[in-house]
C-alpha cells in the first residue's frame, strides 16, 4: 500500500482576519441570522448580516450570537425554574370554599305533573 503524504496545514494561513468572507461562511452567518431572529429582543445584536465583509468582522458576529443564545437559554431555565404558583391563591381559594359554606340552602323546587305531548 502506498503512502500518502498530507502536508500539515500552516496555522499562519488557516484564518486570516482581513480575508473577504466566502460563501460557506456567508451561509453560516445566514443561518445564525435567522435563529437570532428567533431569540428575546433584548438578546438579538442588532447586527446588519450583508455589512460583513472580512473573516474577522464574520468571526466577531458568530462569537457574539453565540453567545446570545447561550445567554437566553440561561435565562429562559431561570424562568422555567420560577415557581408558577404565589401563595395569595391557595389563600383566596380557602375563602372562595368559606363563603360557600355560609350560602343558604336551597328552597325545593314546585313539583307540577307534565302534560302530555301532543301529537302531530
Amino acid at each position: 500500500m502506498t503512502v500518502i503524504h498530507v502536508p500539515r496545514p500552516d496555522t499562519k494561513k488557516i484564518m486570516d482576519p482581513n480575508r473577504p468572507v466566502n460563501t460557506l461562511l456567508k451561509a453560516q452567518m445566514q443561518h445564525l441570522y435567522d435563529a437570532e431572529l428567533k431569540l428575546p429582543i433584548a438578546h438579538q445584536t442588532n447586527v446588519y448580516v450583508n455589512a460583513i465583509r472580512t473573516e474577522g468582522e464574520a468571526a466577531d458576529y458568530v462569537r457574539r450570537v453565540t453567545e446570545a443564545i447561550h445567554h437566553a437559554h440561561d435565562a429562559a431555565a431561570v424562568q422555567r425554574a420560577k415557581p408558577k404558583r404565589k401563595p395569595g391563591i391557595a389563600i383566596a381559594a380557602a375563602a372562595e370554599t368559606q363563603r360557600s359554606k355560609l350560602k343558604k340552602p336551597a328552597k325545593p323546587k314546585k313539583t307540577t305533573k307534565a302534560k302530555p305531548k301532543r301529537k302531530r
